[in-house]
């Protein structure tokens, strides 16, 4: 099972390779549910370190609903990963009707072209996922990250095993939110082929689906016997 840790700041990052998690998906900003990271860390991570990266496009908190400005900015960002050789982006867009916006996402996936595109979070706030996962199944996404419209993914797993018998090997579902050392052997056992996780030991709990009160640095303990439980 593929291990993907979220990683804030580059010491994150550098635990979740020592401890031998499979991914990396860069980011900043974990309070508000992440939010793209500065250049400069992208490039110091890709750099130094030898784990693939791959790096969250989101330019602002709040909804999934962007500006022309906010979507140019998205599509430059794209375009850094790609010279830098990131293995991939995680992004995604929405309408006002929180429906999957085909067309901006399109772009995003063929500016993508040579490095995976995992569409995010934003999923978990869609009206009809069965549609929602259509669309990106036609759209030619790699893999969807999602808590299964739930705060905690464990309690989204009988909506994540749909989407994964839906999707028929189309399109990876791979559960995040709330995944740790004492629920991660429920993921393995639904069947799933990875989990995205922080291994963040100590946060403050907030009811929002995408600000989580959590900051920090990655635990190695809970990144190796997570590693230990779904391997």
């Amino acid at each position: 099972m593929i291990v993907e840790i979220c990683a804030s700041n580059f010491e994150s990052a550098r635990i979740a390779q020592e401890c031998g998690a499979d991914r990396i998906e860069l980011c900043t900003d974990l309070g508000v549910g992440g939010l793209t990271p500065s250049r400069e860390s992208i490039q110091k991570v890709t750099t130094e370190l030898d784990i693939p990266i791959n790096v969250l496009v989101r330019p602002r908190k709040g909804n999934f609903v962007y500006s022309e400005v906010e979507f140019h900015e998205m599509l430059d960002t794209i375009e850094f990963c790609r010279e830098l050789n990131c293995a991939g982006v995680v992004s995604g867009v929405l309408t006002q009707e929180n429906e999957i916006d085909f067309e901006r996402t399109k772009h995003l996936v063929k500016a993508s072209e040579g490095m995976e595109f995992t569409f995010h979070r934003a999923f978990d706030e869609v009206a009809d996922p069965i549609s929602a996962l259509n669309s990106l199944i036609a759209l030619g996404v790699d893999r969807l990250l999602s808590s299964g419209l739930e705060l905690n993914a464990a309690d989204g797993i009988p909506l994540l095993k749909q989407l994964q018998e839906h999707s028929a090997g189309r399109i990876e579902i791979m559960p995040g939110a709330g995944i740790n050392e004492t629920n991660a052997q429920l993921f393995k056992v639904a069947g799933f082929q990875s989990i995205h996780l922080s291994a963040i030991k100590k946060g403050i709990a907030i009811n929002s689906m995408f600000e989580t009160g959590v900051e920090g640095v990655s635990d190695s303990e809970i990144i190796k016997k997570v590693i230990t439980i779904v391997r």
